[in-house]
């Protein structure tokens, strides 16, 4: 396991916020920056938290109080023969980079996908056994050809999460393809290669397209049947390039699982995160995991990749009134 910097400080307070018609009270417990590359993805599981970065070549590992416990390497290979996350600098090149941007967890498995942006090396993932620990490297160009297939013009898969018996992703637009879109398929699909179930759903389009806000990541509350995004501004026109980083929102989609047949579809409650906090500036989130969930509070995980080889995460609670 690489060492990891141990840069961080705690901050405490507690904030109103009003998002849409329901009042929320934000607490921001705690900020922790990591000298581990571009945190895409986090996932929770055990009692310990799972951070890909797209263009990691380790799986990092945290305790609940966001001390780094292990790492994992992941050694798999892109295509037929190309090995890409044998890699052993820091960060893997832009130009062969898996860029595993989301990840799922659907009960011992952790799934990571990579964002489809760039064929070959983008179009494969893993399905990972956290209890076996071992790893099945998943061809997904299959899907990513399907959804071109089904409307969507440039692949940038950014966030997924299971509901039910239904794998959810989102694609990210950008400013020259102002688009996000949920793709809804299966797990019994994008083991088989098989996506006959699949369909699309875009947002709702967005009035201001010079700030065009691209979805990061998806995690699902189960107790409260909310889709909970990650979303962020960034001045970039290109599925491949980064851009000045702007701000990060959280967008919560209530009552999703009767939402999923629908033609479009767009948030019921949008949080903004520098609102809360001003530490929250310049930071691109890309990611949510919830480690606590009651009718009455939500703790959450988020991730940050601020483009600089760094990683940020903060700890989060919301509370319903």
């Amino acid at each position: 396991m690489r060492k990891i910097g141990k840069i961080f400080y705690f901050i405490f307070v507690s904030l109103l916020v009003i998002s849409c018609n329901q009042n929320k009270t934000i607490s921001l417990i705690e900020i922790k920056k990591l000298d581990y590359p571009s945190a895409s993805a986090v996932e929770y599981y055990n009692g310990k938290l799972y951070i890909i970065g797209d263009d990691a070549a380790n799986l990092l590992i945290l305790d609940i109080n966001l001390n780094i416990v292990d790492s994992i390497p992941l050694d798999f290979k892109i295509g037929d023969s190309i090995p890409i996350i044998s890699y052993q600098g820091k960060r893997i090149p832009k130009s062969i980079k898996p860029d595993l941007e989301a990840s799922a967890l659907n009960g011992d498995d952790l799934f990571l996908f990579g964002s489809g942006s760039l064929s070959p090396y983008r179009n494969s993932g893993l399905q990972y056994n956290l209890k076996e620990k071992k790893y099945t490297v998943i061809n997904l160009e299959p899907l990513y050809s399907k959804a071109k297939d089904s409307g969507i013009e440039q692949i940038n898969i950014e966030g997924a999460c299971f509901i039910s018996d239904k794998l959810i992703l989102v694609n990210r637009g950008n400013k020259s393809y102002p688009n996000n879109h949920l793709i809804i398929t299966s797990e019994n699909s994008l083991l088989n290669d098989s996506y006959q179930q699949l369909s699309i759903i875009p947002f709702e389009s967005q009035k201001d397209t010079a700030s065009f806000k691209g979805i990061s990541g998806l995690c699902y509350s189960k107790e409260n049947d909310q889709l909970i995004m990650t979303v962020s501004t960034e001045d970039t026109r290109s599925v491949h390039e980064d851009g000045t980083i702007g701000k990060s929102f959280l967008w919560i989609i209530d009552h999703i699982s009767g939402k999923l047949g629908l033609k479009t579809i767009k948030p019921d409650k949008i949080i903004d995160l520098e609102e809360i906090d001003p530490r929250f500036k310049g930071q691109k989130i890309e990611s949510a995991t919830i480690i606590e969930e009651t009718k009455d509070l939500m703790r959450l995980v988020l991730v940050a990749d601020n483009d600089d080889g760094s990683s940020t995460v903060f700890k989060m609670s919301t509370e319903r009134k």
